[in-house]
């Protein structure tokens, strides 16, 4: 199985990505939540990949004692744990965006070892653009905030879209590349544009 990633459209340097933190910190309220179990698939990537001082760089970043699995935490925390994460992360994964896809594969990993996760590959019956298809309740059932939908273009190919998203585009791609992944998809290609902070598009084909 062949993978890639091809980025084209709105020019999003690493350097400004990087420096978008707190802008989307500006944007969100404290009713945007994310579950728990992805900050603490973050803060075990951490561990695993960069060991226990990076891991607890990233939980004095989030600003929380602990996490738990299936409690909601302002998406805030989530922004400055997964910002961290990605910054100790960068020099293992060769960029920063590449950080960021490692971060979102992980999310999906969390995601399909849940109860939610494990009823989406039951209904997706191992078809990719089920599975895809059903991408927008899966995120409904993990975050509370944003709007996401599919248009097709193809058997095999169609526009993911997300608005009033916080996470960087690099990570949502990790997530994409990552669900398809487990359903054996082959040749799979994600091509995200940025049009505007919390808004993008990604063209997702494979075959």
């Amino acid at each position: 199985m062949s993978t890639s990633i091809c980025e084209v459209g709105v020019d999003r340097g690493t350097q400004d990505l990087r420096g978008d933190l707190e802008r989307r910190l500006s944007l969100a309220t404290p009713r945007d939540t994310v579950r728990g179990m992805f900050c603490l698939g973050t803060l075990e990537a951490v561990r695993s990949l960069a060991g226990e001082a990076a891991m607890r760089l990233c939980v004095e970043a989030g600003g929380e004692p602990r996490f738990v699995e299936f409690f909601n935490y302002p998406v805030s925390t989530y922004l400055r744990v997964n910002d961290a994460a990605a910054r100790v992360l960068e020099p293992v994964c060769g960029g920063w965006e590449e950080a960021q896809r490692q971060l979102g594969r992980r999310a999906t990993a969390d995601m399909l070892h849940s109860a939610a996760g494990k009823a989406l590959m039951m209904l997706s019956k191992g078809e990719s653009r089920r599975l895809l298809g059903m991408l927008p309740s899966a995120y409904r059932s993990a975050v509370n905030y944003g709007e996401r939908s599919v248009v097709w273009e193809g058997a095999s190919r169609g526009r993911i879209l997300m608005r009033r998203d916080f996470m960087p585009s690099a990570y949502h791609e990790g997530v994409l590349l990552a669900a398809l992944e487990r359903v054996n998809a082959r040749s799979v290609s994600v091509r995200a544009w940025r049009m505007g902070l919390l808004d993008c598009e990604y063209l997702v084909c494979w075959q």
